[in-house]
């Protein structure tokens, strides 16, 4: 089957290519995470968003800004710089061109996620394009509105297979005066007991990651402050403050283990070092926000997505398995609900078939997940 290619540059171009057409579409972007989570399958159509981009309203002191959903993070970060703010988010997919539709689809985050959250909290407001080409909105620009039902929350994670979200408003907050890193060597065990300390003291790191022997804590603030927290937190860890060359090597080390893992686990923040720590693989543990990545054999895959099943928690790989290794972990425990979000969003199927394996009745090559 040979695709037709659509690239609308706006909204009311996405809002044709899916009212014009009929049969299976896949969204794609950047294509930064298009080795994660199930196989998409071959489709009629392929819709791609990345002639969508450029800022569609940004007014400084209302610290928001509107984009359209295929602009690439890192650009918009460079030029909401210019007015000392940012999106305080770093997930390692954002210095390879990641854009912000494909960002919110895949549920990405990085290590600011301990004191910003994830897209899921920065996102207040969005434009959204069903399968038949019906126009959403939710949100807005306010941060406090809570009009309506949160499409944009809907799509987090849905890797384009329940609409495609075309535009998107941002919170925003401001650039630090002043970053600093504490460090320590430290087996993964003992890196989450100083964890414990640290995120039981009044310190507030932005950041607090083990990356494969390195425990890492970010401080922000003004110049004074944070050089005092900084001395402080390494005096209650037995670690160190790193200098600004040497904290951007640790924190560029940590972005290349998380891209180069095979699966990312969300759990309960106190299961995660016993957990990642079990296969011996390079692994990369968010100690403050239980979420973590591991390199490992395909071979042991699907027992990690049962390990992680078992504590409640989710699990998907971020490498194409091989067949007869599930990309997720078990359906969850609300799959009834998602399907009948999904058949009321994409009554026939046509969004992204595959990537959730068999969730929504795709039966591809994979085998379904028990």
């Amino acid at each position: 089957m040979t695709a037709t290619m659509l690239a609308p540059t706006d909204l009311r171009g996405a809002h044709e290519a899916l009212a014009d057409t009929e049969g299976t579409v896949q969204l794609q972007g950047a294509g930064t995470a298009a080795g994660w989570a199930g196989a998409a399958l071959p489709t009629d159509t392929v819709l791609d968003t990345t002639r969508m981009t450029g800022v569609l309203a940004y007014n400084p002191s209302d610290m928001t800004v509107a984009v359209r959903a295929g602009t690439p993070l890192s650009e918009l970060q460079a030029e909401l710089a210019a007015n000392g703010q940012r999106v305080a988010f770093d997930a390692a997919r954002v210095a390879r061109g990641a854009t912000v539709g494909g960002l919110v689809a895949t549920a990405d985050s990085g290590p600011l996620a301990l004191a910003y959250g994830s897209l899921r909290d920065l996102v207040i407001g969005a434009t959204v394009v069903l399968a038949d080409g019906t126009v959403a909105r939710t949100g807005g620009h306010v941060i406090k509105n809570v009009a309506g039902y949160d499409l944009a929350k809907l799509l987090h994670g849905s890797y384009g297979g329940f609409a495609l979200l075309a535009e998107v408003v941002l919170r925003l907050h401001p650039v630090p005066a002043s970053a600093r890193t504490v460090s320590l060597e430290c087996p993964l065990d003992v890196g989450a007991e100083r964890a414990a300390l640290v995120l039981g003291s009044a310190l507030e790191p932005v950041c607090l990651e083990w990356a494969e022997g390195t425990l890492l804590a970010r401080l922000e603030g003004t110049p004074d402050g944070t050089e005092a927290r900084a001395r402080e937190l390494a005096g209650l860890i037995g670690g160190s403050v790193l200098t600004e060359d040497d904290a951007d090597a640790a924190w560029a080390r940590h972005a290349e283990l998380t891209g180069a893992a095979v699966v990312r686990v969300g759990c309960r923040p106190s299961r995660l070092a016993g957990l990642i720590g079990a296969p011996g693989g390079p692994a990369v543990a968010g100690l403050g926000t239980g979420i973590g990545t591991v390199g490992l054999p395909f071979a042991e895959v699907n027992g990690m997505h049962d390990a992680v099943t078992a504590i409640g928690g989710t699990s998907v790989t971020h490498q194409r398995p091989p067949s007869g290794v599930r990309a997720w972990g078990r359906m969850p425990s609300a799959i009834r609900v998602l399907r009948a979000l999904k058949n009321e969003l994409d009554p026939h199927g046509r969004l992204s078939p595959g990537r959730f394996e068999s969730w929504f009745g795709e039966f591809g090559n994979r085998e379904e997940n028990p």
